[in-house]
């Protein structure tokens, strides 16, 4: 009976049940484990790749070394990359900043108060169904070619994902919470500050993480209609004159923007809100 309880540890036998949680993942073999196949799959991919790009035309195609020369080359030589995404990330994080500004209080005043939710339900959901990249023309029309323009579009790209999630957090807060709080004759910003927001936190942090990518093709796709700096002009750029491993380099390193920030808002959720985790 003592053996179905029992795991063998250097010679010794030791209860499973008090077993410490590192020792118990050692002894899960590497090829069931999550990081295996999802380091193993990308090893795979870039392998498979760099073999197999070599035999298409430049002009159409690159492979994984080539671009990691061309990506040394701008770099560490011409020192477009740095520059232009530096640029490109000025306008993401003032069109996500403000898509936050203006989605979460927004949000909960609709959830909080009916006659805003009324008036702002239509327009809101016009809005939404819309294409975003049919008004973008208009946009750089009526606000040109250069900053301000570009954060307009990353903030429509953006503020939708972060209002409807969070509008959906504050509806479904727990009314035996909102009870408890009006018993202690709590201000409506305090069941703000108190209740709400914390309870729709992970609901908002849910909405930034869709807003991180929309708000990555809305920038870029600015950038394709104004064709003066950022990284999609660097893809227009060297689209346009067939250096294909020079293209790929600004889309990776997007790839690469959206991956880390979505991982760093995952971080930062589990340091705010622990609970949320608990609850998943």
């Amino acid at each position: 009976m003592s053996a179905v309880n029992e795991a063998h540890v250097g010679g010794v036998a030791v209860d499973q049940q008090t077993m410490p949680v590192a020792t118990k993942i050692a002894q899960v073999p590497f090829w069931q484990r999550r990081t295996f196949y999802r380091y193993g799959f990308l090893v795979f991919i870039l392998v498979v790749w760099e073999l197999t790009g070599p035999l298409v035309s430049p002009i159409l195609f690159s492979y994984p070394s080539k671009i990691a020369v061309a990506f040394y080359e701008l770099t560490f030589v011409t020192g477009e990359l740095p520059y232009y995404a530096a640029e490109s990330m000025q306008i993401l994080f003032y069109g996500l900043g403000f898509s936050i500004l203006v989605g979460v209080p927004l949000a909960v005043l609709m959830a909080r108060v009916k006659p805003i939710d009324w008036a702002l339900d239509l327009p809101i959901n016009a809005l939404y169904s819309t294409p975003m990249v049919a008004l973008v023309p208009l946009l750089v029309l009526w606000f040109g070619i250069y900053m301000q323009a570009k954060v307009i579009v990353v903030f429509l790209f953006a503020v939708f994902p972060i209002l409807i999630n969070t509008y959906q957090g504050v509806r479904e807060c727990d009314k035996n919470m909102l009870e408890v709080a009006r018993s202690f004759r709590s201000s409506e910003w305090q069941m703000w500050k108190d209740v709400l927001l914390p309870f729709a936190l992970p609901y908002i942090a849910a909405g930034i993480r869709l807003a991180i990518g929309r708000g990555l093709v809305g920038m870029v796709i600015a950038e394709f209609y104004t064709t003066i700096s950022g990284l999609g002009y660097m893809i227009t750029r060297y689209a346009h004159i067939f250096e294909t491993d020079k293209t790929f380099v600004p889309v990776i390193l997007l790839m690469f923007l959206g991956i880390t920030l979505t991982a760093g808002l995952k971080w930062i959720e589990r340091r705010i809100a622990p609970w949320s985790r608990a609850e998943a």
